[in-house]
């Protein structure tokens, strides 16, 4: 008899706790599993028990209105909520995993992927999943879900597993995805094709692809021994457990992978534009040079639409959060026009912007600006600094926020 599974809660797109039941040593490299629509992780009890023992730490997740994880109250079972709580979990997790999705869930792991956030994942593998589903076939598999007594999710949610008018968006996404990816069929699947599954993996550079003899649409439930070895070849192919090398020329997702390993704090950087506006961006690109004179750096991407106003503005202020602060550097990292909206701040010598209350904030005019690849690395001289000793800092490390509490 399978023991129970611990549960892991995620917190996904809107608020929706999503549960998630572990296997395996959680020290072990990660795999996320992404259940068909309908059913729920107790489907890849067995293929998760197979990663533990092959020295994986299997994260089986409950998708929104499916198994353990909470229905959405206002009734978003459309694929960008889906696409959300996928990139929700990834963020959360320490370590970049592989994914296995099937269907519903590789649909949301692809465009998850695919659509700018593929340094969050190592390998993919897509189980039964197609860029368009037959109308008819996929009526035929609602209503049989809908009429199945062992369905596990909410009702409402059956109607996101048609993916009508997704066919251009799951294709581009598809093209963009460049990691080991494994696309896998049932071969004897009433809703993917051969042809579909060339189709997809057509799209995907370097993709692999695999019919499983004997297997339907619920793959590795029909075919667990054959399913299990052929993905965990793959897996121990493409994304191996011994320790990962970077090299110059390689993959520069591995370096950024190896650089996440130094823990920073987390700032937020500000100044002025010609107009007297004020400008603010989250970095964690932040050190201390020189004592005498004082001088810091953080550096700026290239890329950074606010890259020419910090190198006209000549000042900027270094403002390094505490663990209380942990939304205003989700505010300063994302697109929105008004960033400073609601948030305290206010001016010293030089004008620009100084978050109050933040754990420390250094006034600084730009020594110097030099070339750093694809940053630019800003040399400031501290004018004045204030900093209040009692707070515990926001931490980034791996990609994700931590907290250090202090005894």
């Amino acid at each position: 008899m399978m023991e129970i599974a611990p549960v892991v809660v995620f917190e996904g797109f809107g608020g929706v706790r999503l549960r998630a039941a572990v296997y395996g040593d959680a020290e072990n490299p990660p795999v996320l599993i992404l259940h068909n629509g309908g059913r729920s992780s107790r489907d890849w009890r067995g293929v998760a028990q197979a990663l533990a023992e092959a020295g994986r730490y299997a994260i089986a997740l409950d998708l929104r209105g499916h198994g353990a994880s909470d229905w959405a109250t206002d009734g978003r079972y459309d694929y960008e909520a889906y696409r959300q709580d996928v990139l929700a979990v990834l963020r959360a997790l320490p370590a970049r995993p592989v994914i296995i999705a099937a269907s519903l869930g590789g649909a949301a792991a692809m465009l998850a992927l695919g659509e700018g956030e593929e340094h969050l994942a190592r390998a993919l593998v897509l189980v039964d999943t197609s860029l368009s589903i037959d109308p008819q076939a996929a009526a035929k598999a609602v209503s049989v879900l809908r009429n199945d007594e062992t369905r596990d999710c909410d009702p409402r949610a059956l109607a996101g597993t048609v993916r009508a008018q997704l066919t251009s968006r799951l294709a581009d996404a598809a093209k963009a995805l460049r990691l080991p990816t494994l696309v896998v069929r049932g071969e004897h699947s009433p809703l993917v094709s051969d042809e579909a599954l060339r189709q997809l993996a057509d799209c995907i550079q370097g993709g692999e692809t695999l019919a499983i003899k004997g297997a339907g649409h619920y793959v590795a439930a029909d075919q667990i021994d054959l399913f299990n070895a052929a993905v965990l070849d793959f897996i121990e192919r493409r994304a191996p457990r011994a320790p990962a090398m970077f090299e110059a020329g390689s993959d520069p997702r591995v370096l950024r992978d190896a650089l996440g390993c130094f823990a920073t704090g987390i700032n937020v950087v500000t100044t002025v534009d010609g107009q007297g506006a004020p400008i603010g961006l989250t970095a964690n690109s932040f050190t201390s040079v020189s004592l005498d004179p004082p001088l810091i750096l953080f550096s700026l991407a290239r890329s950074a639409r606010s890259l020419s106003i910090f190198e006209a503005a000549g000042r900027f202020a270094i403002n390094v959060l505490h663990i209380g602060q942990q939304l205003i550097s989700a505010r300063f990292a994302s697109p929105i026009e008004n960033r400073f909206a609601g948030v305290e701040w206010e001016t010293w010598d030089f004008g620009v912007p100084v978050l109050k209350g933040s754990l420390a904030s250094f006034e600084c005019s730009t020594d110097a600006v030099h070339d750093g690849g694809d940053h630019r690395i800003f040399i400031g001289r501290v004018n004045r600094a204030r900093f209040e000793p009692p707070r515990d800092p926001l931490l980034f490390f791996r990609g994700c926020y931590r907290r250090l509490h202090f005894n």
